[in-house]
């Protein structure tokens, strides 16, 4: 008769369910004890009976609905039963524990005893039985007892244990035994001689032997040479970072026995209670910033720099490491003052640039830098036209700090301009990475992702890239369709005006909006965030024109009009530019 429950009752399988379907549980015979969240054994039932398998042990078995068994269960392993001697040590085995600093009382609490002239290190089970003997003989030669079951050292000690100490053998285990630490253990099979984080390595067998459940912290304290480095790579491999410490071994000492021997108990125990959590990768503490806030305290960290506009500078100033977003109602000037900004940064800071700019060809983008640069007409008619040799000496100039990302075929995502970026940044030093505009973009996002979801992923990695690589990375980002005022003149937009998300606003390092006003030409630059104030910037405005012989902008003293912005602060300085 097919009885499932009580099949499953006497293969000691837990499933949440007997209805037909797959399950993924604990395996009773090999359950790993470096993660507890492991689910190494499948259960499949359905209208022919149930299977199992275990991907860790190998374990399988079944039964059928309409007759006896089939893929039998994997039979339990059978083990050689050592034979031990209950002889006690010699005289002269307590005199060899003595010089190593381990006293009688260590080596009767740990059963060790004597055979044929051999120390006989017993490994008792959890039951208290003895699963294994190792052998030490003159010259430091080991045998165990062939085909015995492999189980950690003192594992009778410490298999209930909250906290256990691994070291290399049993050696160090009494050391630390003779300290008070009872909860201590090593490998039969000691050290390999390099790290190859193979979960079939024979040398790891005796942890799946010898189940930790109650475990919560694992002290590594291993030899203080390379095998005792690929030992601790390999247990921290098995049991996790989230569960280790480890002890910082003194110079001039190979083990724990050598610290005993050499420094005394108190020094052995001062390591052990002094371990340190093993390193949570992206986690840190305020030691690890300690030099970083003393050099911002002594005034040492990278400057913000001056963007080449003097009334700017009282406001915004270039900070490497930040994100930023330049908005502002289409042709008010944008992409020009941003252009400008980097031409300065070329000229008086040497700084180089990448960037995606397709709303224009990259030809006729040069033909703009250029003329900002030389302050001249690129086009016939004006009397301060460049001549071919100046326009030659000009592209010379924008060649040996910009960069164009151009891609004919496609529109880009933002992986692939980041993928781009980073060369530019590796080979030739780019400063500042630049997206303008924004809408250019691929957007192509899942089926389920939402528009200001897209825009939060969006502005994350390239907010990562920025401090990543220590550039400044600039966004010309559109605003919504705005309104218009009574006397037709635009709103201002402000940091959450622009368009697809507030993640704009919430994420952004700094905000810069630009505004132009037709009837008197002055042009607006408005901070509207800045995170680190007083460091690279303010909330503020500045007025600006734009000279168009000189293709440039130059600085004036003009009033604010009716229209001035209200976020204005009184006493602020203007500049005269464009469009």
């Amino acid at each position: 008769m097919f009885d499932l429950q009580k099949i499953l009752n006497e293969e000691g399988i837990n499933i949440p369910s007997t209805s037909d379907g797959g399950y993924k549980v604990k395996c009773r015979e090999c359950q790993p004890p470096h993660n507890e969240r492991d689910r190494p054994l499948s259960v499949t039932i359905d209208h022919e009976g149930i299977r199992w398998l275990c991907h860790h042990c190998d374990r399988r078995g079944g039964r059928r609905k309409d007759f006896g068994s089939f893929l039998r269960t994997k039979p339990k392993p059978t083990y050689n039963k050592p034979q031990i001697s209950e002889k006690s040590p010699t005289d002269k085995m307590y005199e060899f524990f003595k010089s190593r600093g381990i006293s009688r009382s260590t080596v009767d609490g740990l059963k060790i005893k004597s055979d044929k002239n051999m120390i006989a290190f017993n490994y008792f089970d959890s039951d208290g039985s003895v699963a294994n003997v190792k052998f030490r003989g003159n010259k430091k030669t080991f045998v165990q007892t062939p085909g015995t079951k492999q189980i950690l050292y003192n594992y009778d000690n410490i298999y209930k244990s909250e906290e256990v100490i691994f070291v290399e053998g049993e050696m160090d285990v009494c050391a630390l035994y003779e300290c008070g630490f009872t909860n201590v253990t090593s490998l039969p099979g000691g050290a390999p001689k390099e790290f190859k984080g193979d979960d079939k390595d024979k040398r790891f067998f005796p942890l799946e032997n010898s189940p930790l459940p109650d475990t919560t912290k694992i002290i590594l304290f291993t030899d203080n040479d390379e095998p005792g480095k690929a030992l601790h790579k390999e247990l921290l491999h098995r049991f996790g970072r989230d569960l280790c410490w480890f002890v910082k071994v003194p110079e001039g000492v190979k083990d724990a026995n050598d610290v005993l021997q050499k420094h005394g108990k108190q020094t052995l125990i001062d390591l052990i209670k002094d371990a340190e959590p093993y390193p949570v990768e992206g986690l840190f503490t305020v030691n690890d910033y300690t030099n970083d806030v003393l050099d911002l305290y002594d005034g040492n960290y990278e400057k913000p720099l001056s963007c080449g506009i003097d009334c700017i500078d009282n406001i915004y100033q270039i900070m490497p490491g930040t994100f930023q977003v330049v908005t502002g109602v289409p042709n008010h000037g944008k992409s020009l003052l941003l252009d400008q900004i980097l031409l300065n940064m070329a000229r008086d800071h040497g700084w180089k640039f990448c960037l995606f700019s397709p709303e224009h060809s990259v030809s006729m983008h040069i033909r703009r830098l250029v003329q900002m640069h030389l302050h001249q007409s690129f086009d016939p008619g004006f009397t301060n036209r460049m001549s071919k040799e100046e326009l030659i000496k000009g592209m010379d100039f924008i060649n040996k700090h910009f960069y164009f990302i151009e891609t004919k075929d496609h529109v880009p995502d933002i992986d692939l301009l980041l993928k781009i970026g980073k060369q530019a940044i590796y080979k030739f030093g780019c400063k500042a990475m630049i997206l303008d505009p924004f809408n250019e973009i691929s957007s192509v996002r899942s089926q389920n992702q939402r528009e200001d979801e897209w825009i939060r992923d969006f502005i994350s990695k390239c907010k990562r890239f920025a401090r990543t690589h220590n550039i400044v990375f600039y966004v010309v980002a559109h605003p919504t369709k705005m309104p218009r005022e009574t006397n037709g003149k635009y709103q201002i937009p402000d940091s959450y005006s622009i368009s697809g998300s507030a993640h704009w606003s919430n994420l952004s390092d700094v905000i810069i909006t630009v505004y132009r006003d037709f009837e008197d030409n002055t042009t607006q630059l408005i901070t509207r965030k800045i995170r680190e104030q007083d460091l690279y910037g303010k909330i503020g405005s500045a007025y600006l024109k734009y000279d168009i012989t000189k293709r440039s902008f130059v600085e004036s003293i003009v009033q604010p009009t009716d229209n001035a912005d209200a976020d204005v602060p009184s006493g602020t300085n203007y500049i005269e530019l464009y469009d």
